[in-house]
């Protein structure tokens, strides 16, 4: 085998390697896609419009954070702990979050 044909065989495994690799960003990113749009579905069940406009609020300066509620009011809404007035009012929204927030704030104590 010449070192051209060898060099060939090179570049065409690296070319479908690459080819594999962008079928596979294709499939996650659809994946991704599908888990979005379910997600989102759920929200519209769960919180009101003025929850999930506060949700979008707190994703905007906090997007880990947001994350973490929609997965708590997702698992709450799955184990059927969220009860009551589906979607769920902005005040009980306020609610759960302050129960969130409490047990993730930092207390600092200077002492002199």
């Amino acid at each position: 085998m010449s070192d051209e044909e060898e060099l060939e065989n090179i570049r065409r495994r690296k070319l479908e390697q690459l080819q594999q690799q962008a079928v596979q960003q294709q499939i996650a990113g659809q994946q991704q896609k599908e888990y979005d749009n379910q997600k989102y579905q759920v929200m519209r069940q769960i919180l009101s419009q003025e929850g999930r406009q506060r949700l979008e609020n707190i994703r905007i300066v906090k997007p880990q954070f947001a994350e973490q509620i929609e997965l708590q009011l997702i698992q709450l809404f799955q184990s059927g702990r969220l009860r009551g007035a589906t979607p769920l009012p902005d005040k009980e929204f306020k609610k759960i979050l302050e129960k969130i927030t409490a047990g993730s704030k930092k207390e600092f104590n200077i002492k002199k």
